[in-house]
């Protein structure tokens, strides 16, 4: 059996006087501990539960602190339909201009992710500058609203940087005039390496699992340097066995790629299919025809690094910085390695030399010849 994932129930209300969300989740020190780290939840002691102004309301920040202790419920918020704002901003003056901005998103094909960020970023910005027009904002408001919502709120670089690329389209679409966002200064990405895993990890936790569909599952994502969505979205016909490749559909950036199967992976595919004859998906949920929910995915491999005993927030993205670190240290070209990944430049391939340990074992410290 699966772990059941805890979750955060977020509920719209008033408190004092102003527009909050109710936090409702079952007591859990290990939440509240990552709630702290944030500097807008408040506890009421009138209520008995945790709240946020509305005003300050961010769910990606909210996603990034839960991480894998919780997820996040905000169906009651309309985050359904990525359109619809938050609260009270249902009824505000610009949510003709967001349903606006969300039709000319959908009319250019951008992905559903893509409409949900962008428009619940349009929404806390404008939002925060309800009591002006949208003529009367200017290049100055960003700023203001950078050092005054995100800085102040501790936000993300990532979720700044989404916030102006969400803005900068819709007044360049919607209003049809420009704000001069280069003079807008963008929070410096900060240089991060990928989580990289041994291989005798990696082998573990592809072992650690008795269930034949969770191990292949696992061992596919490592075998082919799949993504969690790539993975989720293949299909029988996706398999050709006689070619010995997969083709991934649509992926990231709507393309598509194909990358090699291995015997060993075809094989295990071959008990799966005997044991659970899947209908449409590759891997189905628990009933036919349903595509395996992410949620379960993720708690799957939760499972086997446990099992496996390693004490490491390993996430499945994991696995995929792991097959192409373990590709490059057994000489793969970087080329093939950016092909095989679906990376549209080669820059961001080559973050996997800094974390390939072939060239740094055969370094000798000064600290030897002591």
């Amino acid at each position: 059996m699966i772990d059941t994932v805890k979750t955060i129930i977020c509920k719209s209300g008033e408190h004092r006087g102003k527009n909050v969300i109710f936090l409702e989740f079952d007591f859990d020190t290990a939440i509240i501990s990552a709630l702290k780290e944030l500097t807008y939840p408040k506890w009421s002691n009138t209520q008995r539960r945790w709240y946020i102004n509305e005003s300050n309301f961010n769910i990606p920040d909210l996603k990034r602190v839960m991480k894998s202790l919780a997820e996040i419920d905000t169906s009651k918020l309309g985050e359904g339909d990525p359109a619809k704002p938050t609260g009270s901003m249902a009824n505000n003056k610009y949510f003709q201009e967001i349903t606006a901005f969300k039709s000319w998103l959908l009319s250019r094909r951008y992905s559903e992710s893509t409409i949900k960020t962008y428009t619940n970023a349009l929404c806390v910005f404008l939002h925060f500058f309800r009591e002006k027009s949208l003529s009367e904002i200017n290049n100055e408001d960003i700023i203001v609203f950078n050092n005054e919502y995100i800085l102040k709120n501790k936000l993300s670089a990532s979720y700044q940087n989404q916030m102006v690329n969400a803005v900068k389209l819709f007044f360049k679409t919607a209003q049809n005039r420009r704000l001069d966002i280069e003079q807008i200064h963008r929070p410096k990405r900060s240089k991060t390496l990928p989580n990289v895993l041994s291989k005798e990890e990696i082998k573990s936790i592809l072992e650690a699992h008795g269930n034949l569909k969770h191990r292949t599952m696992l061992s596919l994502i490592y075998s082919c340097g799949l993504r969690r969505s790539e993975l989720l979205n293949l299909t029988i016909r996706d398999i050709d066995s006689k070619r010995n490749i997969i083709t991934i559909r649509q992926s990231k950036g709507k393309k598509d790629r194909i990358v090699p199967l291995s015997p060993k992976i075809l094989e295990m595919l071959r008990d799966y299919y005997k044991a659970y004859r899947p209908e449409c998906w590759l891997f189905e949920g628990q009933n036919k025809g349903t595509q395996y929910s992410a949620k379960s995915l993720g708690n799957v491999l939760k499972q086997a690094v446990a099992k496996a005993g390693i004490h490491r927030p390993v996430t499945l993205h994991w696995l995929r910085h792991s097959y192409a670190t373990h590709l490059l240290e057994s000489g793969t070209d970087l080329r093939y390695i950016q092909e095989l990944l679906g990376h549209n430049s080669s820059r961001t391939t080559e973050i996997y030399t800094h974390v390939s340990t072939q060239s740094l074992q055969k370094i000798k410290s000064p600290f030897d010849d002591l």
